[in-house]
Formats: C-alpha cells, structure tokens, sequence
C-alpha cells in the first residue's frame, strides 16, 4: 500500500491542492482568478496561443494558461506515453499477448459506452443542446489512473486480480485517450507538413544516439560506445529533439502537450517492464527510467499548476454539460465496460483471470468513472472558455463521487477484499 500511496501523494495531491485552491478563488473573487490564468507573459512570440489580425497578420501570445496546459503538461503526458510504450512494446509488458484481451475490450466498452449516453442524453435534450455539448465527447471516456487504481485497491484489496484488471484497462484507456487527443483535438489549423520536423527529431536522436553506437558495439559486450554516448551526452539530444518535436506539433495544429510522444519510443530502455507502481522499476538505470524520474518532483508542481490554471468555475457555472458528463462516467463507463468485458470473456471465450468474478466488471466500471485528471484536460481543449466549458469542468471536478459509489456498489455485490 506504501507503493501506491506514495505514487498518489506524489502526482495527485498537489493537483487536488491546486483544484481546490482554484475552486476557491473563482468562487470569491471570479475576476482575479481569469486574469491570473490569462496573464501574458510574452507578447508576439514564436509559442503561445495564435491571433490572426484583420489584415491576415499572424502572432503569437504566451500566456500563463499556454505555458501549463499546451507546454509544461507535455511533460506529464510524456510520462504517461513512456508507461504505455513499456506495456506494449517490452516482452513481458501488460499489455501484451492474450491476458490484455480481454482488458482490452473491456476498455473499448469504457471508451464506446460513455460517449452513446453522453452524446445519447445530449440529443434528447434538444437540438441546441446537442450542438453546444457535442465536441465534449470525449470528455467522459477518461480514467484517472492513479485515482483509480488507488480506490480498487481500497475496494477489492491488494491482492484481488481485479485489481490488476483494472491497471490493465486504466493504461489502456491512458493510451486510447491520447490517440484522441491527437485526432480529434487539434490546437489551430492543421498543417500537416509541420509534423515531418517531429518525425526528423525523432529519427535523427535514434539513430545518432540509440541505434548507431548499438551497432557499432556489436561484439563488444563493454559496449564501449554506448556508454561514452550516454555518459558524454546524457539526456540531452532527446531534450533537443523533444523541443524540435514540441514545436513542430505546435506549427502542425496538433495539441503540442502531446509533442514529446514521438520522442519517448527513441529513449534507450530497458528490456522488461515491472509494471506502473512496481518498486522494482526505481533500480533499473535505463535513460528512460533515469528521466522518468528525474522529471518526479517537476511534475508534481505541474500537476498542482494544472489544477490551479483548470478547475476555477463558479459553481453557479452547473449546467448540461455539467450532467452528462457525469452521467457519461458514472452509467457509461460500468455498462460499457460490463457488456464488452463479459463479451469477451464468454462469447469470444477470452476469459477473465482466475478468483474474479464478471460482476466484478461493473465494480471496475464504477472505479474507473473517476476521470478528473484527464477529463479536465479534454474540457479545456473541447470547448472555448465560457460557460459550457465550465459546466463541463465541473462534471470532471464531481467525478470524485465516482470513489463512493465503487465501495457501495463493491459491498451491494459483495465483493470479497483479497490482501497481497
């Protein structure tokens, strides 16, 4: 429990703390609050948030807001990135080979059954409605890993294997919403031809600084240039082309927070994977391990700035958005996840792992409501500032009902707690 604890402490509490602090703000003194996010730091800069004058004239704004959102969480989200990248792509990753299937379809039904009733629930409120809350879609498809993962253990127990089930789904669905991101939530105009800067950052930092001295170590079992590469350059040519990346999806339209994941699969790794909250991952001395958690603490302060620069509504702000994202999350996701989990386990015979139970699947469901975190993010991209972007931010904010709801239904159910 230590592990996990610890993993909440590090990346959720100062975002909590940031979310309340915002929430207070707004509340007392709305102006304030808006000037603060909104404050420009620099004026017609090469990054920021892009004007276009009457005369056609471009320029750019950096903004407090831009700096977080668009710049200091590609961080975060390169972090999550590396996590997805290990689970599919090292041999004994978790999200690989037959015991992911059936957390796959499983995630599909949390992704596919959130968006029918919140874009469901959105037609039978009227045409109008359906065009103001339409882009938020996505918003109730998300899962807050740490939260999560943190409330199934307080409802199945440590040692339960849905637990893991659910860490499976949770990674999964981290993945799919970032393939979301990227599609469906560009930034500005699509420029397409900005993104063979990122594809050039990436290649180039691969072959010149991972392939290039492996192949020439062949033979060498010292790898002699492999370490004078990492001990002379360190970190620093993935940090370069990280930023070529960054500014090539920023010129692209695509959401340059998401800049950093072309670069992360060129990071020389290690060659098993212990699994997100395993304690045995902080003794591997891999690159991509030693950034991980170098970026530890830096994350930790976005995160909270996050949470500052996010979650200021006025709760007078309540409204549609406000319930059917709620409703998304909190029906959508249990049903969802319940019938394609069970279809996969039974139709498909996929199964599911042994000591759970397919009613445990709507337990999971339940736990994997809480979206905050990630949800927050999608509201902030799905909608202009105003009102339904508020009303939505709020849904995300009372997803936390999401953890009360997981242990009365766990106990309606009579989950049994199993210890590690």
């Amino acid at each position: 429990m230590y592990r996990v604890w610890n993993f909440v402490t590090s990346y959720s509490l100062f975002l909590i703390g940031g979310a309340i602090v915002a929430l207070i703000w707004a509340n007392i003194n709305p102006s304030s609050y808006h000037h603060f996010v909104e404050f420009v730091l620099i004026e017609d800069f090469f990054i920021g948030h892009l004007h276009v004058d009457e005369a056609g004239h471009a320029h750019r704004t950096l903004t407090l807001h831009y700096l977080v959102n668009d710049v200091l969480m590609a961080l975060f989200f390169a972090i999550a990135a590396k996590e997805v990248w290990e689970a599919v792509i090292l041999k004994n990753g978790s999200l690989r080979g037959k015991k992911a299937a059936t957390p796959l379809f499983a995630t599909a039904g949390g992704m596919f059954g959130p968006i029918a009733v919140y874009l469901g629930l959105a037609l039978l409120l009227g045409s109008d409605t359906y065009s103001a809350v339409a882009n938020g879609w996505a918003i109730p498809t998300a899962t807050d890993i740490a939260f999560s993962y943190l409330v199934g253990r307080l409802v199945f127990g440590a040692g339960h294997p849905a637990v893991r089930f659910l860490l499976l789904l949770a990674i999964a669905d981290d993945a799919a919403g970032l393939l979301i991101l990227a599609i469906f939530y560009p930034s500005a105009e699509l420029a397409p031809a900005w993104l063979l800067l990122s594809l050039a950052a990436a290649v180039g930092v691969f072959v010149l600084f991972n392939w290039l001295p492996r192949v020439l170590d062949r033979g060498d079992q010292l790898r002699t240039r492999s370490t004078f590469v990492r001990k002379t350059f360190s970190f620093w040519p993935y940090a370069i082309a990280g930023c070529l990346s960054w500014y090539g999806f920023q010129e692209s339209g695509l959401h340059p927070a998401l800049g950093l994941l072309p670069i992360v699969p060129t990071i020389p790794h290690a060659d098993r994977a212990f699994g997100f909250f395993a304690d045995a991952e902080r003794h591997l001395h891999d690159l991509l391990n030693q950034m991980e958690h170098a970026l530890k603490y830096p994350v930790e302060i976005i995160l909270g700035l996050f949470g500052l620069m996010n979650a200021g509504v006025e709760f007078s702000s309540m409204g549609e958005a406000t319930w059917l994202v709620l409703a998304g999350l909190l029906i959508g996701k249990p049903v969802g996840i319940f019938l394609f989990g069970y279809i996969a386990a039974k139709p498909l015979g996929l199964g599911i792992p042994q000591g759970m139970r397919l009613i445990d699947l709507v337990v999971i469901g339940c736990v994997a409501a809480i979206g905050f975190t990630v949800s927050l993010f999608v509201a902030s991209v799905a909608f202009d500032s105003g009102p339904v972007q508020d009303a939505a931010k709020m849904g995300a904010l009372f997803s936390f009902a999401a953890a009360a709801v997981s242990i009365a239904v766990g106990k309606l159910l009579r989950v049994e707690k199993q210890d590690a």
